[in-house]
């Protein structure tokens, strides 16, 4: 019964997903249309490749609360830089630098002063929305057309920004299932003194997850501008929750040890955004927004709770199985 209930915990966000189609599909015939589903592809990839990030931290048993907060800080230097006439490549490299540099900051905070991530990262978040409105004086930004051309140009008849998120995701999951550098994230996130005495850096491992984390908010902060156009003082709010939620949805556990980008994590950020996409083709309250993605979240974290529980029970199982 318990590794019955353990099956269908690990395929619920599959069967999430199929439902959320299904009722969607059923209420509004918009939503199905191949036009509405590569939207829906493109939409989600901002969030996907931030969840990305968020998954090598969640898979080393840390969390990053101030993703949400690096988009912003990048986006608003971004602005400044495009708006007094800078070109657009050295923008990109400033969002990319400026995404480095936060996840660096994050890094050093956990692993050199030993502050406990949740606490670290959520003094940067608050931090770093602090120096984005300081940075932009709380006004909106509206950026060149130049930037609008990434969200709308195709390659081979590809979105650019499908592509991009392709890109992030083979090197990703590359990286954690073919590398040793993966292994020994899975290795940290299950057991941080074991792994120290098997001989790995764990100091190095764990600020490398914070400074990829930093470099994914960068790219999702620019995949998300170039489909805004503007950077807003809300740039990136709660964008760290929904990450979290799509990287729980899709089995990555915030326990550490367990977790995959493919097709885990994908599924999930795609699953929260066509949630949001479905809402507004119903033209639903926009309040219920809000409600909706908490739900999402209270969901993912009630997964992921009970399938430790169903897994610390099947090995304490075993155990006494091999004992006797």
């Amino acid at each position: 019964m318990t590794r019955a209930a353990l099956v269908l915990l690990n395929g619920s966000t599959v069967l999430l997903f199929v439902a959320v189609l299904a009722v969607f599909g059923t209420l509004s015939p918009k939503f199905l249309t191949g036009a509405n589903l590569e939207n829906l592809l493109v939409q989600s990839s901002s969030t996907a490749v931030v969840a990305i990030g968020m998954t090598f931290v969640l898979v080393t048993a840390g969390v990053d609360l101030s993703v949400g907060a690096i988009m912003f800080i990048a986006a608003a230097v971004a602005g400044k830089l495009l708006l007094a006439g800078v070109a657009l490549p050295l923008a990109l490299l400033a969002i990319l630098a400026t995404g480095l540099a936060c996840g660096a900051i994050n890094a050093l905070l956990v692993t050199r002063l030993g502050i406990v991530a949740f606490i670290a990262t959520l003094a940067t978040l608050y931090a770093g929305r602090g120096l984005g409105l300081w940075i932009t004086q709380t006004r909106a930004m509206n950026l060149p057309d130049v930037f609008l051309h990434i969200g709308t140009a195709r390659l081979a008849g590809v979105p650019l920004p499908l592509i991009v998120f392709a890109g992030v995701l083979a090197l990703a999951h590359v990286t954690l299932t073919r590398t040793p550098f993966g292994r020994q994230l899975y290795a940290v996130g299950n057991h941080l003194e074991a792994a120290r005495k098997a001989g790995l850096n764990t100091r190095r491992l764990l600020a490398s997850v914070y400074v990829i984390s930093g470099l994914c908010a960068a790219i999702g902060c620019i995949l998300s501008l170039a489909q805004l156009g503007a950077v807003s003082p809300t740039f990136g709010t709660h964008r760290e929750f929904s990450a979290i939620a799509a990287a729980v949805l899709g089995g990555t556990s915030l326990f550490g040890g367990r977790g995959a980008v493919f097709p885990g994590t994908v599924l999930g950020a795609v699953l929260i955004q066509s949630v949001e996409n479905g809402l507004v083709i119903l033209n639903a309250d926009p309040y219920l927004y809000p409600l909706v993605t908490s739900a999402i979240i209270f969901v993912a974290v009630l997964i992921d709770s009970t399938r430790q529980r169903l897994v610390a029970s099947l090995t304490r199982r075993r155990i006494r199985g091999e004992e006797a």
